[in-house]
């Protein structure tokens, strides 16, 4: 009787004959694939892909691709008037500007010029990404259907609005593996504007793993410290006695994935090997020492900064070289409703430099060739202003869904071209245009796979990262 009440429903069906043990064990792998040595699935990739691994620098808050990448002379033309109604009527925005009737349009207030063999027109805001024009690949159709930063991000990483879906980086280790032993497949990093001008929280759920077993979510690497937690053995605990712990911790653990197939306790082995192997591999990782200083100064001067940009994009590169299959980095800071005139520049002076390091640096070691770097936010700004004319110092954009631009370097995609393009005003998407879902795609290609094959079977449904939409943009690709 006292084994009655204290045994759980878990245990219960998984002791009974043939219990839900079997069925766990085949959830964990998918059902839908055997998996291989390196953790992927057996019939992946689809077909040989271009990019074997993913650098995302996400920029959250938004860039302003109008005052950046996307060159509108119109706006210059209407500044101080009214957007006309045929271009802004019956849009849908924030509630910064939801109910504003006075929309003056505003000029951009970069200067623009016509940069490499491909005449790409960029901001003198980012005269580093002006540099390497020709290596970058501008996407200026891109539209999505999010007005609030938070759904906007998970829609970008995840494929859905709301929170609980695999993100990319989760999908591509599941389908994908790993490539590293000694370092996790899909890392996160984290960084802000200096002067922490607006209030963009990271949530964990930008690189959770969703349905999928919990070893797929990203590990986040801090700005401070160890890069992860409890790295370092506590004093007087040898490695080699930190190996027989761990050794005779797995053999309990392994008992009881015996019982119940429950894939948490296999996720659990997997990371506490992980964490093992990563007491060696990271302090070699973040160990600057070996770099050149020509290296180190093209990074700028925030390289030595744990938690910078300069040192996540640094960290990036390094990681790719170890075989780190995808790298998100997110950086905030780009959500000027108030502030543009003073803040847009400086934000662009924190990421312009490494951003354009990273790329050259990942070309002259040959891994550009087959890693994929793309740069972009979730959204682009306004091109009427958020407020009144007269207020200058507190002029702003606000968020905008229906047009803005993104850029990828690398792997797969054709270098020195832009597609698609908005209207006049940048104001929505008019040639060629290119919803999120056709992103993902797009970058699913770029790795070898099918989108529409990438599954898991969840709550009796096949899901994907492109729900059932998106279609491969396959003019940018090389």
């Amino acid at each position: 009787m006292d084994l009655q009440a204290h045994l759980t429903r878990r245990e219960l069906f998984g002791r009974s004959a043939c219990g839900l043990g079997t069925a766990a064990l085949a959830s964990m792998l998918n059902a839908d694939g055997a998996m291989t040595s390196n953790g992927g699935l057996t019939d992946f990739p689809h077909f040989p892909g271009k990019a074997k691994r993913v650098i995302y620098l996400f920029q959250n808050g938004a860039p302003s691709h109008v005052d950046l990448f996307d060159y509108k002379p119109a706006l210059t033309k209407w500044h101080g008037t009214q957007i006309p109604d045929s271009v802004a009527e019956g849009k849908r925005f924030s509630t910064m500007t939801g109910k504003q009737t006075d929309r003056p349009v505003l000029s951009e207030i970069s200067n623009f010029a016509q940069h490499g063999r491909s005449g790409a027109w960029i901001s003198d805001f980012t005269p580093k990404m002006a540099g390497i024009a020709d290596e970058l690949c501008f996407i200026k159709s891109m539209h999505t259907e999010a007005v609030n930063h938070a759904p906007a991000i998970t829609f970008f990483l995840t494929g859905s609005e709301m929170a609980g879906r695999p993100s990319m980086g989760s999908w591509l280790t599941y389908g994908l593996g790993r490539e590293s032993q000694e370092l996790p497949s899909f890392v996160v990093m984290t960084s802000r504007d200096k002067e922490a001008s607006c209030g963009q929280i990271f949530y964990d759920f930008y690189w959770g793993s969703g349905f999928l077993p919990s070893k797929y979510q990203g590990v986040k690497f801090r700005g401070s410290g160890d890069p992860v937690l409890y790295l370092s053995n506590p004093e007087g605990m040898s490695r080699q006695r930190r190996r027989g712990l761990l050794d005779d911790l797995a053999k309990l653990n392994e008992l009881k994935l015996r019982d119940f197939g429950d894939p948490e306790i296999a996720t659990r082995i997997a990371q506490y090997e992980m964490a093992y192997q990563m007491q060696a591999s990271v302090p070699e990782l973040t160990d600057f020492s070996n770099e050149s200083a020509a290296t180190l100064e093209r990074y700028g001067p925030e390289v030595h900064r744990q938690g910078s940009y300069a040192y996540n994009c640094l960290m990036a590169r390094r990681l790719a070289e170890r075989g780190v299959r995808f790298v998100q980095l997110m950086h905030a800071g780009w959500d000027q409703h108030r502030n543009l005139n003073s803040q847009l520049k400086i934000q662009c002076e924190d990421v312009d430099c490494p951003s354009a390091a990273l790329v050259l640096d990942l070309k002259e070691r040959g891994l550009l060739d087959d890693t994929l770097v793309i740069w972009g936010g979730e959204f682009g700004r306004t091109p009427f202003l958020q407020g009144k004319i007269e207020q200058v110092k507190s002029w702003g954009w606000d968020h905008h869904p229906y047009a803005f631009t993104l850029w990828m370097a690398g792997a797969g995609v054709k270098p020195g071209t832009s597609y698609g393009a908005s209207d006049e005003f940048g104001f929505s998407a008019v040639d060629n245009p290119v919803h999120v879902h056709d992103f993902q795609a797009t970058v699913l290609h770029l790795l070898g796979i099918d989108h529409e094959k990438l599954t898991y079977k969840f709550q009796g449904r096949h899901f994907r990262l492109t729900d059932v939409h998106g279609k491969v943009i396959h003019d940018v690709v090389a």
